[in-house]
């Protein structure tokens, strides 16, 4: 990612080992970050470099009511992102003390609800 921080540079190094574990998702650059797309499809994370002044953020497809639930919970680390928060994304702040077991469980839940929504447009 040109310009990256070291921080997103890091970030972005761990979210390609969580998303190399999904044989169907492909990363690609979107709007001049790295995102992550079902083989043929829908996207399912973005890393965040440039949006929030105050650090790197994942940008995560959530289940409905999986945002409420992570902000309402801890809205330090979780926040609704701008331009997909409407539709149900979270994002999560990545910072030296990530919570990043989370991370790829909601990594995972993405990519399972891209597959599913995938397979209903059939």
């Amino acid at each position: 990612m040109k310009g990256a921080s070291p921080e997103g540079m890091a970030a972005l190094e761990r979210l390609r080992g969580i998303f190399a574990e999904f044989e169907d998702v492909d990363e690609r650059v979107s709007h001049g970050e790295a995102a992550w797309f079902i083989r043929g499809g829908r996207q399912v994370a973005m890393l965040s470099d440039h949006h929030r002044d105050d650090g790197v953020a994942v940008w995560l497809a959530t289940p409905p009511g999986m945002q409420e639930a992570l902000i309402g919970a801890d809205p330090a680390r979780y926040f609704r992102p701008p331009y997909v928060g409407h539709r149900g994304w979270v994002g999560v702040v990545l910072d030296a003390d990530g919570d990043w077991e989370a991370v790829a469980g909601l990594a995972a839940m993405a990519v399972e609800a891209a597959r599913g929504s995938k397979r209903s447009r059939r």
